[in-house]
């Protein structure tokens, strides 16, 4: 669906996953300066709105996601993926919910709506795609909704959520990349209106150019871009906020265990900063490559930074030498990038397990798996 916003002065339509809202009004720049001191709002009506009403949403939503929401209040907001039976990620949602409803935000919301709908069986629930009644809006602000404020849906990136942990290189040091994010829920019909009333007050519009910027500066995964069919929730370090390890069973939970518990992701995330001395960037998908040219990994996510220059997130094999300089090719040719880890170059989360003896080893893995973290159940 294409947003009404774009037919506002300077637009230019985004591409990709980000068609039907802007890409930027004219400057980019001024746009990312504005979002990220929070006088900015960027129209993010290309997202999905899944709605599941009825007194057991919590608790079968929990039964079915990474993460523990049986005992969400209303207002508190969450974050859980739905994965493969094998571990690998299928679905992303932000989740809030109001007292009566549940609202998943989500990149894919069609085929997740349909997957909630075949899970339904004879419990009291019902799911709606809403996503053509419900649009969000993107505010750098990490406060939950106030009072009389529409349902609101608050980022938890990039704390670690109760139950989760973090494959960061330092653990224990503080983000050098915090991103206050929210999304405000709002009838599709009154988008323009809502924009309106946030300009009013001093505010400006920013586009996808922005958001993304700040997002691949604050390490932030997201599903549309930096997800493949092979992903785990351990490569981008996304068991911070969107998975719990002590909650009850879930469809993939084996492998979540296994890999942060005895195994190793086999890639990691990291971001790329890109020689900025040329014009070109690199598009997504594009190769990574080591000094001896052989193949490092991908481009995900690539955007302009305001301060940091050309940015990207890449997904890496793990054994990439972290102090590598890489290449990517580009229209102009091959740019140098340095890494800035994400996932730590070892593969250990903050919290994993004392290494088992020779007994658990072999209760715990599965056919096929080393105890250092080799392989992955099939």
């Amino acid at each position: 669906m294409s947003s009404p916003v774009l037919t506002r002065h300077g637009a230019v339509a985004g591409l990709g996953p980000d068609a039907g809202v802007a890409w930027h009004y004219g400057d980019p720049t001024a746009e990312q300066r504005a979002l990220e001191q929070g006088r900015a709002v960027s129209d993010q009506s290309h997202l999905g709105i899944v709605t599941v009403t009825g007194p057991d949403r919590l608790t079968w939503l929990d039964s079915l996601c990474t993460q523990q929401v049986a005992g969400l209040a209303p207002g508190e907001s969450a974050e859980l993926m739905i994965l493969s039976p094998q571990g690998r990620i299928e679905h992303v949602a932000g989740l809030v919910d109001d007292g009566a409803t549940a609202w998943l935000i989500s990149e894919t919301a069609p085929a997740l709506a349909a997957f909630l709908d075949r899970m339904r069986f004879m419990l009291r629930v019902e799911v709606h795609d809403a996503s053509e009644d419900w649009a969000a809006l993107g505010e750098a602000i990490a406060a939950p909704a106030a009072d009389g404020e529409p349902v609101t849906w608050v980022d938890p990136w990039p704390g670690i959520a109760a139950g989760g942990t973090t494959y960061a290189a330092d653990p224990s040091a503080p983000s050098e990349a915090p991103r206050a994010w929210r999304l405000v829920l709002v009838p599709r019909a009154s988008l323009d209106a809502e924009i309106d009333a946030r300009l009013a007050s001093g505010w400006t519009l920013a586009g996808t150019w922005a958001t993304e910027a700040l997002r691949i500066a604050a390490h932030r995964p997201r599903a549309a871009l930096d997800v493949d069919e092979k992903t785990l929730p351990h490569e981008l370090d996304w068991l911070r906020t969107a998975v719990h390890l002590h909650k009850g069973c879930y469809r993939g939970q084996e492998t979540v265990a296994k890999v942060h518990n005895v195994g190793r992701p086999p890639r990691r995330l990291t971001m790329l900063h890109l020689d900025g001395s040329g014009h070109s960037i690199p598009e997504t998908g594009a190769e990574v490559h080591m000094p001896d040219g052989s193949v490092a990994g991908r481009v995900t996510s690539v955007a302009r930074h305001h301060e940091l220059g050309p940015i990207a997130l890449a997904m890496l094999k793990r054994s990439v030498d972290p102090a590598a300089t890489l290449t990517v090719p580009t229209d102009g040719g091959p740019v140098a990038a340095s890494q800035e880890l994400i996932v730590n170059a070892d593969g250990f989360s903050a919290d994993r397990p004392p290494k088992p003896g020779p007994t658990m080893k072999g209760l715990l893995m599965g056919k096929g798996c080393a105890a250092d973290g080799g392989d992955l159940p099939g």
